[in-house]
């Protein structure tokens, strides 16, 4: 953790994983850690909003945060560890910091409430509840993946939260006490001077742009630096703006504090996408489509605080380009905040997936315009486009986002007076003290992410927050139910088609081709793929209905002429040599046939190095005796040999046919005659 004076202000955490925490190799081919994890980055999130809100005001030091994750044991996510690791550090630090902070998981399994639940029980947990909170039980930082659980039982869980924080918090006190650690005297906080928030009035405040309030302030104070005047104006603004609120229960577009935005919903907006929705609220509009692809397409995850693989069906990404805020700006990669937000969509909607749904599932949301809460419109707008593409989810789901504005004492120690904000602007999360996002259906909650500016508010704040957000979402889901109130009973035409093919496995070989090459003619011909799901049966998917014929097509006219024919063990059969090789002759038993190798040692009870050594040529018929198919492979398993003992045999004849089988049943089993 390092801090120092700044020459452009930046405070970051960094949450580092390491393979060999986990005694493991990374698996990429150089062996090593190379870019940042999603997962490393979204655990950096909730390290930076658990401690943040602890900096003095105006506190803009370059400030690090490195966690690097030295061991792990495969039971207990670290996560938690690292906020608690990073809380006692700064507390510890000379890096002025109003901490400690204490955070705990929170898991409901089997409806009683687990404080730091292990791996284990987190697969059959309903929620994954984390909570950081202040001393005095003021709640700082909550994140949150339900499943749809109640809201009860969500509120006793953030209580039971709160409660079991206050021990680690008890723990850093004592250790920093131990220590005698004494905070480092800040040269300067970067705050607005006060003769120069005096000078702007409020008709300049409201009636006049930024820049030429800035202007004007440049030559009143031409020895005050630019940060100075911006923040100046910025505080006025903000006075403005939370005394509007306070006083007299109006906000700036002119809604009450519970009322919402216009909303307006689209569906089926492109036909040839599998799924789509346009879902506005105010000035913030995103466009969200869904695409369904084959499971070997889906995200496979290596987790190394786990120590086990995973498999992800279902996947959420947020797309959030300069032109949505109305600005210029460089097109990269995902950065963090459009990670963070797509993670809070998805968590929103995940419960809500069918956990057999024959695709794997990829949602896009495209912010075109914003102006508050992307990422709850992208939930509500990722639900009706999952409705629209025919998926059957459970019920839909609809997410809002509430804003706070307190006034505190004059020495900013106790809480005078607070306003919730139902859906709040851009402007609103800017000038207001908390970012408050609750996504859910109509019986329960989803998903819940809590920022704040403040270094705690009560539990009781957090409790009347979840009640008004609940009262909106039903609002919310009552609109989207005008357009889209089901699933649609069926997927569209042009999606894709998911099929099984039964493959005996005499005919596996045959049917992949030498290195799988029919397999890949298949895939590079019509855009087909093949998964294997057990020894004779593969998942065939094809991105549409014409390409699924076409691959009928192809995989008829490749096993047209291999019509196996029943063979009865132990009986004898007439065979025609096709070839004659070093180590034996190729022969059939019938046309359709494909050939198969009667070896040198079952040829003759004499040891021959060659078949010529016997006078047999191609075309010749000979009696061979069937002993069944290797169990490895596969392959007929004749002989010659054995019929040259006295043993008398009878002749069989050959007629039922049994060929691999296109559809969603293996064949029944035929007899011989």
């Amino acid at each position: 953790m390092i801090s120092k004076v700044p020459s452009n202000p930046h405070q970051t955490v960094d949450y580092r994983q390491k393979a060999a925490a986990a005694g493991r190799i990374p698996t990429n081919y150089l062996r090593r850690e190379l870019g940042t994890t999603d997962k490393e980055i979204l655990t950096s999130r909730v390290i930076d909003r658990s401690i943040r809100p602890l900096f003095p005001v105006g506190y803009f030091y370059d400030t690090q945060i490195l966690c690097n994750l030295l061991a792990v044991d495969g039971v207990n996510d670290p996560d938690i560890l690292a906020i608690n690791g990073a809380s006692a550090a700064l507390a510890l630090s000379d890096i002025p910091w109003n901490g400690p902070v204490g955070a705990v998981r929170v898991g409901l399994v089997d409806g009683e409430t687990v404080i730091n639940p292990t791996r284990k029980q987190m697969s059959s947990s309903t929620l994954n509840l984390v909570v950081a909170a202040a001393p005095q039980n003021q709640v700082v930082m909550l994140e949150a993946t339900a499943e749809n659980i109640l809201q009860q039982d969500f509120c006793h869980a953030i209580k039971v939260g709160v409660k079991q924080t206050q021990h680690i918090i008890q723990g850093i006190q004592q250790l920093v006490k131990e220590r005698g650690v004494v905070k480092r005297t800040v040269q300067k906080l970067f705050v607005a001077p006060e003769e120069i928030v005096e000078s702007i009035s409020r008709d300049e405040a409201i009636n006049k742009i930024r820049l030429e309030t800035e202007e004007q302030l440049k030559e009143k104070f031409p020895e005050a630096e630019p940060y100075e005047i911006m923040e100046s104006f910025n505080a006025v603004s903000k006075d403005i703006f939370r005394n509007l609120i306070l006083n007299e229960y109006r906000r700036c577009d002119g809604r009450d504090l519970t009322s919402l935005r216009d909303i307006k919903c689209e569906v089926n907006m492109f036909k040839m996408l599998h799924g789509s929705a346009l879902f506005q609220r105010g000035q913030t509009q995103v466009l969200c489509t869904v695409t369904f692809d084959s499971i070997e397409s889906s995200v496979k995850s290596d987790l190394i605080s786990t120590a086990v693989r995973y498999v992800y069906l279902w996947m959420f990404f947020l797309s959030f380009p300069p032109y949505a805020t109305n600005e210029i700006g460089k097109v990269t990669g995902v950065n963090r905040r459009e990670l963070g937000h797509g993670a809070l969509a998805e968590r929103a909607l995940k419960p809500i997936i069918p956990q057999d749904f024959p695709f794997t599932i990829r949602v896009t949301s495209e912010v075109l315009e914003s102006n508050g809460s992307s990422s709850m419109a992208s939930a509500c707008g990722g639900s009706l486009a999952l409705m629209d593409a025919g998926v059957p989810v459970s019920s839909a789901v609809a997410g809002v986002a509430v804003g706070l504005v307190t006034k505190y004492d004059l020495e900013g120690k106790d809480l005078e007076d607070y306003r919730l904000l139902t859906d709040i602007l851009g402007i609103e999360d800017y000038y207001g003290d908390m970012d408050f996002k609750l996504a859910g259906t109509s019986k329960g909650v989803t998903a819940l992410q809590v920022d704040l500016k403040l270094p705690g508010i009560p539990i009781k704040i957090i409790m009347e927050a979840i009640q008004q957000a609940t009262a909106a979402k039903r609002e919310i889901l009552q609109i989207m139910n005008e357009t889209l109130a089901k699933p649609r009973p069926n997927r569209k035409e042009s999606g894709p088609v998911v099929e099984t093919i039964h493959v005996p496995l005499s005919k596996r070989l045959r049917f992949l081709g030498p290195g799988a090459y029919n397999l890949k003619k298949l895939q590079a011909k019509t855009g087909v793929t093949l998964s294997q799901l057990d020894e004779e049966t593969y998942s065939m998917f094809a991105p549409t209905p014409s390409a699924m014929h076409e691959a009928r097509e192809f995989i008829g006219e490749l096993c047209k002429d291999d019509q196996e024919i029943n063979l009865e063990f132990g009986a004898v059969y007439t065979a025609t040599i096709t070839e004659i090789r070093d180590s034996g002759v190729m022969v059939k038993l019938y046309p359709n046939m494909t050939p198969v190798l009667l070896h040198n040692s079952q040829l003759d009870q004499r040891k021959i190095k060659h078949p010529s050594a016997l006078g047999l040529e191609v075309g010749q018929e000979i009696q061979v005796k069937y002993f069944g198919r290797d169990p490895t492979d596969g392959r007929m398993r004749l002989s010659r040999k054995v019929l040259q003992s006295p043993a008398t045999t009878v002749l069989k004849t050959l007629t039922d046919k049994n060929s691999i089988v296109l559809g969603s049943t293996a064949p029944e089993s035929s007899t011989s005659q």
